[in-house]
């Protein structure tokens, strides 16, 4: 059974990080994206994520806030019932993990993907100095 993720977030955030994560990895048919556009509210995003979720099955969620609209909108979802998982914080070493997981079959632990990829460039290269002498 294939994988789904559906990217959402505040404006067209989720829609660029789709885009910017195929520059690498190529076009992503599994891939799905709900925008909270400006003049929305939480029952016109609803209405679209469900839309956007109707016959998928093996659905995971990515959301850019946790505790924004469209977190909360996919936390209701969950509640009612909904079969998905929802991950917040999104960001793009998330998606790749996701992807190279569904490439290999393979479960990917998309906290410690996204986060582990968090780093401050300073002090690897501080670090590199350090070990050279």
């Amino acid at each position: 059974m294939a994988k789904n993720l559906i990217l959402v977030s505040h404006g067209r955030f989720c829609e660029e990080l789709k885009k910017s994560t195929e520059m690498i990895m190529g076009p992503q048919d599994c891939i799905h994206t709900v925008a909270l556009l400006p003049e929305e509210g939480p029952e016109d995003f609803r209405a679209k994520f469900d839309e956007t979720i109707a016959g998928l099955e093996n659905v995971v969620v990515f959301a850019d806030l946790l505790g924004g609209t469209p977190a909360n909108v996919v936390s209701r979802a969950l509640l009612e019932g909904a079969d998905l998982d929802i991950y917040v914080g999104m960001n793009m070493p998330m998606v790749i993990g996701f992807l190279n997981g569904v490439l290999l079959d393979q479960d990917v632990d998309l906290i410690e993907f996204g986060t582990s990829n968090i780093q401050r460039l300073n002090d690897l290269f501080n670090n590199d100095e350090d070990e050279d002498e």
